[in-house]
């Protein structure tokens, strides 16, 4: 699947970031870029059924899991075209963007990581993770104070100033309760990105966050398991 291609098309397109050179250079863009990202994307397919039936691994050229490699600048000083990473989303089924709930799939030449969680969720869907982690405060620590879950993830993300409404500061949770993104990160090196076994990596850090966290089911804001 992936290989020291695939990180060496990134740098390259990171230092000729045209539509003139990407267009003259689509073609190692599918072989190293796009086709193995597929090809990745269809062998997560079936073990990630296994981890849960909730989560999609969609294979499609466009609107699957693979995002964009086009960028949206409007709102950026940067106006280059194109990322210089690959991105892979295995949302929640009932997701409609990369705000839903998941797993997310990163490689780039600075950082390669697998994330897990929800990223920036509507203001619903925040308030309700906070009352569940209120609410149960012993599932949630135990879920993400669990030695082997820490050896392995790291909760990441922004988080506010102050403590949300309704929260007091000297709540025991406030440091959680106050995140903006209820994310965990997993680091992968780039060996790992291009071993046979990257799916059977991926698979079971993944399993190892679903096994731990899906009791909580903070990711979705709702108190019943799903």
């Amino acid at each position: 699947m992936f290989s020291k291609k695939t990180f060496e098309f990134l740098a390259q397109l990171d230092q000729n970031n045209n539509r003139d050179w990407f267009n003259d250079h689509k073609s190692q863009y599918e072989e190293y870029v796009r086709g193995p990202a597929l090809d990745f994307i269809r062998q997560m397919q079936a073990p990630l059924a296994e981890v849960s039936s909730h989560f999609v691994a969609s294979d499609k050229k466009v609107g699957g899991s693979l995002m964009r490699i086009h960028k949206d600048a409007r709102f950026s000083k940067d106006k280059t075209p194109y990322k210089i990473n690959v991105g892979i989303q295995f949302r929640h089924f009932m997701g409609k963007d990369v705000h839903a709930p998941g797993f997310y799939f990163h490689l780039a030449n600075d950082e390669c990581f697998i994330g897990a969680g929800i990223w920036r969720p509507e203001s619903k869907a925040l308030n309700a993770i906070r009352t569940c982690i209120d609410e149960n405060p012993n599932s949630y620590k135990k879920a993400i104070y669990d030695e082997q879950f820490k050896s392995i993830f790291e909760m990441s993300g922004e988080s506010l100033k102050r403590p949300p409404r309704g929260f007091e500061k000297e709540h025991p949770l406030i440091d959680e309760l106050k995140r903006k993104d209820f994310i965990a990160i997993s680091p992968l090196t780039q060996k790992q990105i291009c071993s046979n076994n990257l799916v059977d990596t991926v698979v079971g850090r993944v399993d190892l966050w679903w096994v731990n966290l899906q009791q909580c089911v903070w990711f979705l804001g709702k108190a019943e398991p799903i």
